[in-house]
């Protein structure tokens, strides 16, 4: 279950993140289940593209939010971690 720099995290088949308008959240939908997920969790899925590795997406965060890298990785790996133990990501 460990991710390392050249992982490419994704959704799998069958899980999706949507932005509930109305209740103005995101979402992340799985079969049978669902989770909600801040606007800065959002923006971290919305990256996991299966084309990105988590050595890109970890820059890209870190140039957006003008933060040390060692910081952001740590969150995210942290993140994707726990989604993926839910079986609600893949690498």
């Amino acid at each position: 279950m460990e991710l390392d720099s050249q992982s490419k995290p994704h959704l799998p088949r069958g899980v999706r993140l949507k932005r509930d308008e109305a209740r103005g959240r995101w979402t992340l939908l799985a079969p049978e289940r669902i989770f909600e997920v801040d606007a800065t969790a959002a923006t971290v899925l919305e990256l996991c593209d299966g084309e990105r590795d988590l050595k890109a997406i970890v820059a890209e965060l870190a140039e957006r939010y003008n933060a040390p890298l060692a910081v952001i990785e740590k969150d995210v790996v942290a993140m994707l971690a726990d989604l993926k133990a839910k079986r609600v990501l893949e690498t």
